[in-house]
């Protein structure tokens, strides 16, 4: 999968540091200029759908897993490779000081009506939940966030690059 952007966080000054990889994937579903996301209180900001992969998973089987359990989501369809965002961050456990996180972009299709999110502990204590969203209004509330919040997560720059690039890549 081509590679979108690569990113290190200001805080790695050594990229020789013991590091490890987590795999992840990323789901794109449009319906006209709305686009499913999540949204996150805690953070206050709008993400794609998608997380990270498990052993011995595919990506593709990732992606259906996790656009289910995080938005409902069902009969996944039409998976097509999107590209690659590769970035690098400081790691807050003992074990590693920084985490390569590879995200696996994908555009599907989903039925039109969502189903109950299976939602994990730390995500309902966040305030996540799925919604469709104008993706126009989505950059600019991220845009906001990113400027204006001292609360904001480490994702948002990710996924605000990406949400510019779908509408540069599969809106205009």
């Amino acid at each position: 999968m081509h590679l979108l952007k690569s990113t290190i966080h200001p805080d790695i000054t050594d990229l020789s540091a013991s590091t490890f990889t987590r795999n992840a994937t990323r789901a794109i579903i449009l319906k006209g200029e709305d686009i499913l996301l999540l949204y996150t209180k805690r953070y206050h900001d709008y993400s794609l759908p998608g997380g990270g992969i498990d052993d011995g998973e595919s990506n593709v089987d990732g992606l259906i897993r996790e656009l289910k359990e995080e938005t409902g989501a069902h009969n996944v369809d039409n998976i097509q490779p999107f590209g690659r965002y590769e970035e690098y961050r400081p790691w807050y456990k003992p074990d590693f000081d920084i985490v390569q996180m590879q995200s696996y972009c994908y555009t599907c299709t989903i039925d039109d009506v969502l189903k109950e999110p299976e939602l994990e502990a730390h995500e309902i204590n966040n305030g996540m939940h799925p919604v469709w969203m104008n993706i126009h209004e989505a950059i600019s509330h991220n845009e906001e966030t990113i400027a204006k919040s001292a609360k904001k997560g480490l994702s948002i720059e990710r996924e605000t690059f990406l949400l510019k690039l779908i509408v540069k890549e599969l809106l205009d």
